[in-house]
């Protein structure tokens, strides 16, 4: 029953969410990036490079190892998650950059998640042969992450009217089926969240502190805007559990490093709302000054 949900129900949940940002994008969105190019590339190098790297030490600094190890370093690589938008949008962020950086860095991330698993697998499963830089991994990525999107695009551009009306069904419908496979997920490996709740608890929280700081941070010191930096943070601090989840399952079949992505698609919420919080009142006073 458990291979059953993941098999049908998680690509579904993946297609559905992905569909549900190809239905918000158009081609503009890419070519924005122009107009945004330091806080872009400060924030897409943070996301690719330093995060990876943070979470690394986090893995190593609470012992965790085997594949919820690799699960965490898989979710380190996941792109920015749906709900980024809406926080930044709280916290007074350039929302308008936050969707630059989704439809970016999800197509970067296509390329840089299967590195990320190769370094993964060759560090805490001794089994990098299993998964290496297959073409067939990179092809199934592909087609989980992308397609939909594309597919998404092409629908909002064909029917610009339709989508509009689909966009919170689609929305509300992929919540629902993602609920549905992260019990799932849960459910399925629940004597191994059981025996390292704590340690994953602690290594999620703290990996979304850590991320959300950097996010913003990162690009204040670089003297970026205060609104593209609160864009950065919740596009860097909110990663997409749901595609670390579907790789995980799906694509190499490891149910066990889907974990991480469940527990954190929880638990991030909270530093997540937390930060959109102090952002939103430090916006507010700084326009009062």
């Amino acid at each position: 029953m458990g291979s059953t949900v993941f098999a049908v129900l998680l690509p579904i949940a993946l297609a559905l969410i992905m569909l549900g940002l190809g239905l918000t994008l158009t081609v503009d969105d890419f070519a924005r990036v122009l107009r945004y190019p330091k806080a872009a590339v400060i924030a897409l190098v943070c996301q690719m490079l330093v995060l990876p790297g943070v979470c690394l030490g986090l893995i190593y600094l609470f012992g965790l190892d085997g594949a919820l190890a690799a699960g965490m370093m898989l979710l380190a690589a996941s792109p920015g998650g749906p709900s980024a938008n809406l926080f930044s949008h709280i916290a007074g962020g350039n929302v308008a950059l936050n969707i630059t950086l989704t439809a970016v860095n999800s197509v970067l991330a296509v390329f840089t998640m299967p590195l990320v698993v190769a370094l993964s697998f060759a560090l805490f499963l001794e089994d990098s042969e299993s998964i290496g830089l297959r073409p067939d991994k990179f092809a199934q990525v592909f087609a989980i992450v992308l397609i939909p999107v594309a597919l998404g695009m092409y629908l909002h551009r064909r029917f610009p009217a339709w989508s509009e009306r689909m966009r919170g069904k689609v929305k509300i419908l992929s919540i629902v089926v993602l609920v549905l496979v992260v019990t799932a997920a849960v459910a399925k490996n629940f004597d191994t969240l059981t025996e390292n709740i704590g340690t994953l608890a602690s290594i999620c929280l703290l990996f979304a502190v850590i991320s959300l700081t950097v996010g913003y941070f990162a690009p204040k010191l670089l003297n970026v805007d205060t609104d593209q930096a609160i864009a950065s943070a919740m596009e860097i601090g909110i990663h997409n559990g749901a595609i670390a989840i579907a790789v995980a399952a799906s694509v190499l079949h490891n149910d066990t490093m889907a974990v991480p992505g469940a527990v954190y698609g929880v638990l991030m919420n909270l530093p997540a709302a937390v930060a959109a919080y102090l952002l939103a009142r430090h916006t507010r006073v700084a326009a009062r000054v």
